[in-house]
């Protein structure tokens, strides 16, 4: 007599859609964690590559800001020198403006002197220059005086402060004078022209100038 054990079968069958089951889950776990892993794995080495990039660019700016402070210093450097350089200018022109005055002056006084007239001394101090001189004639002194006054770097009135006839062996009489001029610079106020009589002025030469003249 054969038996057959159905309970044991429909057992087995009961079982095999809870192992389906399993296996399914089990696939998906292993497809979900190979995913995790994919997904970690790319991460990492986006990371690696991310840290890569920045450590570069850090370098890089590392290094400019190394050449900007040599720039920096090269441009402070310049800023020292062209400082230095501009007060050196300074005091050169400072000094060539000091020099100018009296090397101008000099050639104002050469360029005043008429023929038959030469100048002995030159002083000059906080009041003025005077000059002493001899003269042939009277009129090469009041052209001199003139001349002083015409070049725009003497105040008006130059000033005969002294004039003397004096006897010279060989050459006749000669005129002794001393004259009070004012340097100044063109353009500064002037006063008004001295009367055509001024140069005789003095006790002494008055009345030799008129037959002179």
């Amino acid at each position: 007599m054969i038996r057959i054990n159905l309970l044991a079968v429909e057992r087995e069958q009961k079982k095999r859609p809870s192992l389906l089951a399993t296996q399914k889950v089990a696939i998906a776990g292993s497809a979900i964690l190979a995913a995790a892993a994919l997904f970690l794995g790319w991460r990492f080495v986006s990371l690696r590559q991310e840290s890569a990039r920045v450590d570069a660019e850090i370098k890089a700016a590392q290094l400019e800001t190394q050449r900007l402070r040599t720039v920096l210093q090269d441009v402070q450097n310049f800023e020292a020198r062209k400082q230095q350089l501009q007060q050196r200018v300074a005091l050169i022109e400072e000094l060539r403006k000091g020099q100018s005055g009296p090397v101008r002056m000099l050639d104002e006084i050469s360029r005043a002197l008429p023929d038959r007239l030469w100048l002995t001394t030159l002083t000059q101090d906080t009041t003025g220059v005077k000059l002493d001189g001899r003269t042939t004639s009277l009129t090469a002194l009041s052209d001199f005086v003139g001349n002083l006054e015409n070049s725009g770097y003497f105040a008006r009135p130059v000033e005969i402060i002294d004039s003397q006839v004096e006897s010279a062996q060989g050459t006749g009489d000669v005129v002794r004078f001393s004259v009070k001029a004012q340097f100044q610079l063109p353009g500064a106020p002037a006063g008004t022209t001295p009367p055509a009589a001024a140069p005789a002025a003095t006790p002494r030469p008055a009345a030799a100038a008129t037959p002179a003249r």
